[in-house]
């Protein structure tokens, strides 16, 4: 079996914590992993790292790469998972179709091969039991099925969509199933208590479980156009990858196929598609509230309040909901947020920064914080990991300062390479090349300002770079 990972999603629900730049897959919600890394690490009682396939996009890449890092920091780099790129956003089905290439053509999976495909941003627990669904899904997969993961409703939920089941079925093997009658939308209110009443409506997980084989045959049954893709070399479907139709895995084969069958799991499985659904894992006080962060309440009842760098106080609040970051802040009623979608495409039309972007943005080479800006100017604190090195790089329109609070840095600036310890500093000229790097063993942090008739991030030519970023 291979399993390969959906990494590739934006998690707008979740603004203003997970936005386009930081997703909520790199949240750590519920413990010290990420989701990323928890859905990793439930995969590994199943199989190897090396049967591990991660679909991301290029914004994400070193995101991926420094959560398996630090998850699997014993693992060789022969074992580690694979890092599959896609060169545009196009869905699931156009994703999966390309992560199945990789696994025919690069890894040499048979057609027979089971794949088990799955989000990367989903609690699931127990483990132990979830495990002892793939193993049953994998055996029902082979006798000829498309397996996925029904979860049995907990509530009228609204903000997923539903598998409706109708006969009881047993595999070859005693592996009980039932066969899918349909796939129905996220159901309003009073649909999803129909649901709920009725019995055999189960939560669509999202989890689907096949043969190489079986879903080659039927996207060229019910997506041709996106089927001959498997026609193509690995190589080929990338560079026409743009051009591929874009459309979910529910939407071209599970609304449509006959060979649908839904293994009922009896396990906690949240995809954490609003603050509301996150409220319902964490846990709360003698009140019912969530608080995170340096939060004081009075008189507060089932509230949740995430708090970051302030005091946040609440007097009187009864089921909201109150998110603060470095520049945003959201109050909602319980039971609005999924409307958080709404929100943000609002802030996009409108060209709010703060729609996309952090106030800290990841680099593979660590991160920055912008602490300041305004007209001709912006200071940022600097973050360099140990071993680390900024690209080799110019700027046409701002010079630079940069002064050491903490470690020691290698500093190149035109043709000279000078070290530079704590409180001392350096001095970039526009138009000159230079470098930050980080040569010992602690974060190299500093404090940047930048001063010119324009500062904006894309003010930046690479002439060398470790992390390959000067073809982008």
């Amino acid at each position: 079996m291979k399993a390969i990972i959906l990494a590739g999603g934006s998690g707008t629900r979740l603004w203003p914590m997970s936005r386009k730049n930081y997703p909520k897959q790199f949240m750590k919600v519920n413990g010290k992993r990420s989701l990323l890394q928890q859905t990793v690490e439930r995969l590994l009682c199943i199989v190897s790292p090396s049967d591990i396939i991660i679909l991301t996009n290029k914004e994400y890449k070193f995101h991926v790469k420094s959560e398996l890092d630090s998850l699997l920091s014993d693992n060789s780099q022969s074992s580690a998972p694979h890092i599959i790129l896609e060169p545009a956003c196009r869905n699931t089905a156009p994703a999966i179709v390309l992560g199945i290439k990789y696994c025919v053509e690069k890894i040499g999976c048979p057609k027979e091969e089971v794949l088990f495909v799955s989000p990367c941003d989903h609690i699931i627990r127990p483990v132990e039991k979830f495990c002892q669904y793939v193993r049953q899904s994998e055996e029902i997969a082979k006798e000829g099925h498309i397996v996925t993961f029904g979860i049995r409703p907990l509530r009228p939920e609204t903000g997923y969509g539903y598998i409706e089941a109708k006969s009881k079925e047993q595999g070859a093997k005693g592996k009980e199933y039932l066969i899918v009658e349909r796939f129905t939308e996220k159901p309003d209110a009073e649909t999803a208590q129909r649901y709920l009443e009725k019995g055999n409506y189960y939560w669509n997980s999202g989890i689907f479980v096949f043969t190489i084989s079986l879903i080659e045959e039927e996207f060229m049954k019910h997506a041709p156009e996106i089927g001959k893709g498997f026609e193509k070399s690995f190589d080929e479907l990338r560079k026409g990858f743009i051009r591929m139709p874009s459309i979910s895995l529910d939407y071209a084969i599970m609304e449509q196929s006959e060979r649908i069958v839904t293994l009922p799991a009896e396990i906690y499985w949240s995809d954490i598609g609003s603050w509301d659904a996150l409220f319902e894992i964490l846990d709360k006080d003698e009140h019912g509230n969530v608080k995170t962060g340096d939060v004081i309440t009075v008189d507060t009842k089932e509230t949740m309040v995430i708090g970051d760098k302030r005091l946040i106080t609440t007097i009187g609040l009864q089921n909201c909901l109150v998110v603060e970051t470095d520049d945003a802040i959201l109050i909602a009623k319980k039971g609005e947020t999924q409307k958080v979608k709404d929100l943000v495409e609002k802030l996009t039309l409108e060209g709010r920064k703060e729609a996309l972007e952090h106030v800290t943005t990841y680099r593979p080479w660590g991160s920055y914080t912008v602490l300041e800006e305004g007209e001709r100017y912006k200071i940022k604190r600097v973050v360099v990991n140990p071993g680390a090195r900024l690209s080799l790089q110019k700027h046409f329109h701002r010079s630079e300062h940069w002064v050491v609070v903490k470690g020691a840095a290698m500093v190149t600036i035109g043709d000279r390479e000078t070290f530079i310890h704590e409180n001392e500093s350096a001095y970039v000229p526009k138009s000159t090349p230079h470098r930050l790097e980080n040569p010992g063993k602690v974060p190299l942090e500093i404090i940047e300002v930048q001063n010119g008739e324009y500062v904006g991030e894309d003010d930046i030519v690479r002439m060398d770079d470790i992390y390959g970023r000067v073809e982008e």
